[in-house]
C-alpha cells in the first residue's frame, strides 16, 4: 500500500465532504474563506507550546511528546490540503504525481525507517519547527514544504508508519465527529468519562492492521449515542 497516496485520497475525501467540492480554489460550499497556510502555523504554535520553553514557568517540566505528536499529525492535515490545492491549481500533476513526488524527497526514505528519539534538545526542536514556519511563509515550493514537515515529524518521534496510523485515526474521527452532528452541536465528545479521541487511540493500539473503515464501526459501536 502507498500510504502517502492513501492519505492524500482521505485528505481530499474529508475537504470534499466537509468544505464541498471545489474547495481548492479556496472558498467552502458555505462561501468560507479557506486559508491553509493559517492553518498550518498556528497548529505549529501550539506544537511549540508542547514544550516547557517559557523561562518564567514550568522550568523543569519536560516536553509532552505525545501532544506533539497529535499536533504533528495535525500540521499534516493542512499541509496536505495545502498540497492538493496547489497542485490542482498550478496544474502540476494529478494526486499520484503528488504522491511520487513526496516520495523523491531528499529525506523520505529516512522517514520510512524506524523512529528515534531526537539528540536535539528541545530549544533546537522548536527551531526546526519554526524552519517550518518560515518556509510557509516564504512561499516555497509544496515538495519543500513537506521535507519541512518530515523534519519536524522524525523529531517528534515518528516515522510514516507511526503517522500514518495516527492521521488514519484522526481522520476517520473527524469524519464520525461530522456524521455525528459535530457542527450542529449535537455531537457527544465524551465517551464514558473520556474524550473521543482517547477512545480512537486505544482502538488503534488495539487493531494493528486495522483499516479506515473498520475503524470508523469500531467508533459507531463505542459511540454513546448509537
Amino acid at each position: 500500500m502507498n500510504k502517502i497516496l492513501q492519505m492524500l485520497k482521505l485528505q481530499q475525501q474529508l475537504n470534499d465532504a466537509t468544505n464541498g467540492e471545489g474547495w481548492e480554489k479556496g472558498i467552502t460550499k458555505n462561501n468560507k474563506r479557506i486559508d491553509w497556510k493559517r492553518c498550518t502555523y498556528l497548529e505549529c504554535a501550539e506544537l511549540i507550546e508542547s514544550y516547557p520553553w517559557k523561562h518564567w514557568k514550568n522550568i523543569d517540566a519536560e516536553p509532552d511528546y505525545e501532544n506533539i505528536k497529535i499536533e504533528t499529525v495535525d500540521i499534516w492535515h493542512f499541509i496536505m490540503s495545502q498540497a492538493l490545492a496547489d497542485y490542482k491549481n498550478k496544474a502540476l500533476g494529478s494526486m499520484d504525481v503528488l504522491a511520487d513526488n513526496i516520495a523523491a524527497l531528499a529525506n523520505f526514505e529516512a522517514f520510512c525507517k524506524e523512529a528515534t528519539p531526537s539528540d536535539k534538545d528541545y530549544y533546537a526542536q522548536i527551531e526546526v519547527v519554526e524552519s517550518l514556519m518560515r518556509i510557509l511563509f516564504c512561499e516555497a515550493s509544496t515538495e519543500r514544504l513537506i521535507e519541512a514537515f518530515f523534519d519536524v515529524a522524525m523529531q517528534s518521534g515518528l516515522n510514516l508508519e507511526s503517522l500514518y496510523k495516527l492521521y488514519i485515526g484522526k481522520n476517520i474521527l473527524n469524519q464520525f465527529r461530522q456524521d455525528h452532528g459535530y457542527k450542529e452541536g449535537s455531537y457527544i465528545k465524551l465517551w464514558n468519562g473520556e474524550e473521543d479521541n482517547v477512545t480512537m487511540q486505544r482502538i488503534l493500539d488495539s487493531y494493528c492492521d486495522i483499516t479506515p473503515k473498520e475503524l470508523y464501526e469500531k467508533l459507531e459501536e463505542a459511540y454513546p449515542g448509537s
